[in-house]
């Protein structure tokens, strides 16, 4: 048994196998191959079944990490898959885009001299396996339900949620503003990281189980807030959110300084197929461009190997930090190192200077003074440090902030905070109106995917609680 429980020592980590950099840089195909099974399952084994298992105290879903693990060592892929999704309703997405090393990985108590555990790979390969196999099927509730909830937001929050209530058998609506359903999963993040069909089959699934999408569906264009509430029983807004943060410095207004979600939209929609005006014409395509990035989380990452991939001359990220106190995962910085990206380390813009379009970044190194609020070092300019970079394509990955939903639903009465996103009592995520609830990025601000995913989960639960004690006391009168 303690050589079971010891395999770390004996046996490396072992990635799956990862394209070069050379061929990868040619497309927009993701960059790992699957696990073959026997290399799973060694993976697997490499767990050493600790007592106080970190892994998943810091996974945001609280997933049964070592024990899907013992799963696929011992070859019970079936078994493994059904305890990875008994807490997660996307464990093939999270172990593709989930910032891992931050997470799961970088607490693994093995890490430190051993190299940790790599749980995302194996979590990738289990569900790819499930459903390869058809173990993966639309979703037969044991009982149909006939309150209806509407769901407003297609995105990770939205689509856990739905799943969780259709499973219950209430009837699912989800209403969101793209054409297809996913969100940011689908417009936001290339097809390096998730390619497109992966969630495809997800959201396949769910309209498969009876849940209703209403695509290119604006809450407050094709229907009030208050519609809505009058149609269904329950309404969760998971809209995420979509409004870039601003930049307030010279030149930022000039042509080819864009945000970064138009920039990542217009690339996937043109992997799409699909007409894009502003691809096509150029002013969103990075090719024979030199670009460069401002920013410094995933975000920023996505932009600049999706330029590179796009053929451009030259690619750069300009950050106000340096590389240990990057937000990005340091895994993604990695890969882009690799295919040709440039890191400009502590600096930041000045201005962005040209007639019409912009032509050159003025900047400014930076240092790191001292800890702000939150505990890291707050950048300071240095004094006398100007230079200037050739740009033809400035990207501003700078996050992103709430819209302003009460006007855009057409619901001034929704209460939001001093920051835009909707307020909610945090034990039963409803909104100041009744019946009406919030999870994902609307209420915790841009976060992680697998947050959302948790924020959905626990919604859907509230709902459901909610709801069933509405129909247990309506049958209590009615007795």
């Amino acid at each position: 048994m303690a050589d079971d429980l010891l395999k770390f020592v004996s046996i490396e980590q072992e990635m799956p196998s990862k394209r070069v950099a050379a061929d990868r840089r040619l497309d927009f195909s993701e960059i790992y191959a699957e696990y073959v099974p026997d290399a799973a399952k060694e993976q697997s084994s490499r767990c050493s079944q600790c007592g106080v298992p970190f892994c998943h105290i810091h996974c945001p879903l609280g997933n049964n990490i070592p024990d899907w693990l013992r799963l696929t060592a011992e070859g019970r892929l079936e078994d493994a898959y059904e305890m990875a999704a008994s807490t997660n309703n996307m464990p093939e997405i999270c172990g593709r885009i989930c910032p891992q090393d931050r997470l799961c990985e970088g607490n693994c108590v093995i890490e430190k001299d051993f190299s940790s555990v790599t749980i995302g790979s194996v979590e990738k390969y289990i569900a790819d396996t499930a459903w390869d196999n058809g173990w993966i099927k639309p979703i037969k509730p044991r009982a149909e339900r006939s309150e209806s909830v509407g769901i407003i937001g297609a995105g990770p929050a939205g689509l856990a949620a739905a799943e969780e209530l259709r499973t219950a058998g209430f009837q699912v609506h989800i209403y969101d503003r793209y054409d297809r359903a996913g969100g940011l999963l689908v417009y936001g993040i290339p097809g390096f990281k998730l390619e497109k069909d992966v969630v495809g089959r997800r959201t396949g699934r769910l309209e498969q189980s009876g849940i209703t999408f209403h695509m290119d569906f604006e809450v407050g264009r094709d229907a009030s807030l208050s519609d809505l509430r009058e149609k269904h029983d329950a309404i969760l807004i998971a809209t995420g959110v979509y409004r870039s943060r601003g930049l307030k410095i010279p030149g930022v207004g000039l042509g080819n300084v864009r945000e970064a979600l138009d920039y990542l939209v217009a690339s996937n929609r043109k992997g799409f197929g699909d007409k894009v005006p502003e691809f096509d014409d150029g002013s969103l395509d990075a090719n024979g461009k030199h670009v460069v990035v401002v920013g410094g989380g995933d975000t920023a990452m996505d932009c600049v190997r999706t330029a590179v991939r796009q053929g451009a001359k030259s690619v750069k990220c300009l950050y106000r930090r340096d590389r240990d106190n990057m937000p990005g995962s340091a895994r993604e910085v990695k890969n882009a190192e690799e295919e040709g990206v440039e890191f400009v380390w502590l600096s930041g813009p000045e201005a962005f200077d040209g007639d019409n379009t912009v032509k050159t970044v003025r900047a400014y190194k930076m240092r790191l003074g001292a800890a702000d609020v939150t505990g890291r070092q707050a950048p300071e300019p240095v004094p006398d440090s100007a230079f200037t970079l050739e740009c033809d394509l400035a990207i501003l990955a700078l996050g992103f902030e709430p819209e302003n939903l009460p006007a855009l639903f057409g619901a001034p009465e929704l209460r939001v905070s001093r920051w835009g996103t909707v307020t909610v009592d945090h034990q039963s995520m409803m909104t100041n109106l009744d019946g009406v609830f919030a999870a994902g990025d609307i209420v915790r601000g841009a976060s992680l995917v697998v947050w959302a995913i948790r924020d959905g989960r626990d919604a859907a639960n509230a709902i459901m609680k909610r709801l069933t004690a509405s129909q247990t006391k309506k049958q209590e009168v009615a007795a």
